[in-house]
């Protein structure tokens, strides 16, 4: 997870390609079954804000990289917030797959699985994997009987893997005591995932709770780059996996390279490394991903409203129970962060609702785990005649006619689905010569680099493995 959800957590997705490219020779080495390179936020940052084209990005990671690449979409929504249409999705699969991806991870944020339905198989199709996501979260309706129906469901779809995401950390060892059998026996052999950020701190216990009941693979990232909001360090998980005596095939010194790196990289580029979270009960109520505090913390001083925090935290909690239990992954989290601030900001709870909020309550987006409460529907207009049981986008018409009739016979199916995504004004600086890439480094010569590229330094302390290296002028 370093080169995609760990710098997605921990640097608001900032890490460009050629800060990628000179390391991948060694994360080869590491011995990793898979290294997951693409999520929905990777590819919306690359346009939006890092200016690179993420076909290209994918193509390239792909081509150099010995190890099976496996990107992640967001069911019928892919990269955007947007819902697309079937023939978008089966296209997004096929250009995917032309770059070389082996192995599509797909999720939905409310475990609809029809909503996923149109990626399993257009991504079987161009022969690929699918590694199949149920996003974990605690409610009353959220249970482990719950799980193992949907579980039951990703059996039904032919997935090769079958994932448990727990983006905002909430599974404890207590719970997975329970629930990991469940889902293990409901998977009927095909191999588990877990996929769990640390914010709680206790993500490494999970781990090995999932190693013991099963679980064959566990989502991690180097050291730098883990923990905190991102997932348990390779390291850690490597570590409690030899201690239950398995063998995980992970090469220390090879990753000790790796986490230099990195770990030379974010001072480099001042960037933050990834701490070891304390046990924070209050997560358990708002559920909220550390990555959305801290940007909401960040709105919140520029609105000279930070003291509110608090406040919005507990309102989120509420309005999850009021809008029947939605997980706290996007789009959803943006969403009930959004009628939190309202609510709280004009002293009235659902004076103003979002459009988006509105059409999740009435199904827009998939099937509710559970009914919203009759306050809200009431101060949202929303009657039974407005509520929908049809899967997101079922009534969407194709968009490639439309798409191959603006951009002309010649247009590639990767930039038909440029423009299905994104606004012209995005797309052009996507046009460009991309920056220059290096390939094949180890942590002494970016040392070396690092040092001879800062003639003001004065001291510094950089880290990878076990070792400390104080930087004097």
């Amino acid at each position: 997870m370093t080169l995609r959800d760990a710098h997605q957590c921990l640097w608001s997705t900032r890490m460009t390609t050629p800060m990628m490219t000179p390391i991948l020779s060694r994360i080869d080495d590491v011995g990793y079954e898979y290294i997951n390179i693409l999520g929905g936020a990777v590819f919306d940052v690359q346009v939006r804000f890092l200016q690179e084209n993420p076909w290209e990005r994918i193509g390239l990671l792909c081509e150099r990289l010995r190890t099976p690449c496996d990107g992640l979409t967001r069911g019928q929504s892919l990269y955007t917030f947007e819902l697309f249409p079937d023939d978008i999705v089966e296209l997004n699969s096929k250009a995917l797959a032309r770059r070389g991806l082996k192995v599509l991870t797909v999720y939905d944020a409310l475990n609809d699985m029809r909503n996923i339905v149109s990626s399993v198989r257009s991504a079987h199709a161009c022969g690929m994997q699918v590694n199949a996501m149920m996003v974990y979260t605690l409610s009353p309706v959220h249970t482990d009987e719950y799980y193992v129906a949907r579980t039951r469901e990703l059996v039904a779809l032919r997935s090769d893997f079958i994932s448990v995401k727990d983006p905002t950390g909430l599974l404890t060892p207590e719970r997975a005591e329970t629930l990991f059998p469940a889902i293990v026996a409901a998977a009927q052999g095909i191999p588990l995932q877990l996929h769990m950020h640390s914010q709680s701190g206790l993500a490494g216990q999970v781990h090995e709770a999932a190693i013991r009941h099963g679980f064959r693979f566990g989502h991690t990232a180097s050291e730098p780059l883990a923990n905190g909001a991102s997932h348990p360090s390779t390291e850690e998980v490597d570590d409690r996996a030899r201690a239950l005596g398995v063998t995980t095939g992970v090469d220390r010194r090879a990753l000790a390279d790796v986490s230099g790196y990195f770990g030379l990289l974010a001072e480099r580029e001042n960037k933050p490394r990834g701490k070891v979270a304390t046990f924070d009960a209050a997560l358990y109520e708002h559920q909220v991903p550390g990555g959305m505090i801290s940007n909401l913390r960040s709105q919140l001083v520029a609105m000279r409203m930070e003291h509110r925090l608090p406040e919005i935290l507990e309102e989120a909690a509420r309005v999850r129970k009021d809008l029947g239990y939605p997980i706290l992954v996007s789009p959803f989290a943006q969403y009930i962060i959004t009628q939190s601030v309202l609510n709280v900001v004009q002293g009235e709870r659902y004076k103003t609702v979002p459009d988006e909020v509105r059409k999740y309550a009435m199904g827009f987006y998939g099937k509710l785990a559970a009914a919203p409460s009759d306050e809200f529907l009431d101060k949202a207009g929303i009657r039974d005649r407005d509520l929908s049981s049809a899967r997101a986008g079922a009534d969407l018409p194709p968009a490639l006619p439309r798409l191959r009739a603006e951009l002309g016979a010649s247009a590639s199916d990767e930039n038909l689905l440029l423009a299905a995504f994104y606004d012209r004004s995005l797309l052009e600086p996507l046009k460009q010569l991309p920056q220059p890439c290096r390939f094949g480094t180890t942590p002494l010569l970016e040392l070396v680099r690092y040092i001879e590229s800062r003639r003001d330094l004065r001291q510094a302390r950089v880290q990878w493995g076990n070792t400390e290296i104080t930087l004097s002028a």
